[in-house]
């Protein structure tokens, strides 16, 4: 399997609303994966939560990789995310990304912090909506 990167996932899970979020998923994320986004810790149903409910916000956007590094099994990145809401609004998100791959290159477990640098005050929690 070819090892994922962040640009491929989130266009799955977010920008390819004909796919399957669980099939989204399942491609880029393992079965034990674990995230903490801004200090909180989710597992992977909880991720799923979380996935559903930005689909059910964001109806386009895009992501933009600024830096990528691989080591291993290791990954890091910093990256925007542009997402417009069902409500018209247009924010943009930088994300700050640690990471660790399964042998399989899905994500294992990710730590991530969020910086809303363009947007409503209420798309700050965007990262972590449930």
């Amino acid at each position: 399997m070819t090892p994922t990167d962040i640009t491929r996932a989130i266009n799955d899970l977010l920008f390819t609303p004909g796919l399957d979020l669980e099939e989204a998923i399942d491609r880029h994320f393992t079965p034990d994966y674990r995230q903490r986004t801004n200090g909180e810790w989710s597992d992977r149903t909880s991720f799923a939560q979380h996935m559903t409910r930005l689909r059910s916000v964001v109806v386009s956007g895009h992501i933009e990789v600024h830096d990528e590094f691989r080591d291993g099994l290791r990954y890091a990145d910093r990256h925007s995310v542009t997402v417009t809401r069902n409500n018209g609004r247009t924010s943009r998100t930088e994300v700050y990304l640690f990471g660790r791959f399964a042998p399989d290159g899905r994500f294992q477990c990710v730590e991530e912090t969020t910086l809303l640098v363009t947007g409503h005050d209420d798309d700050r929690n965007l990262g972590s909506i449930k």
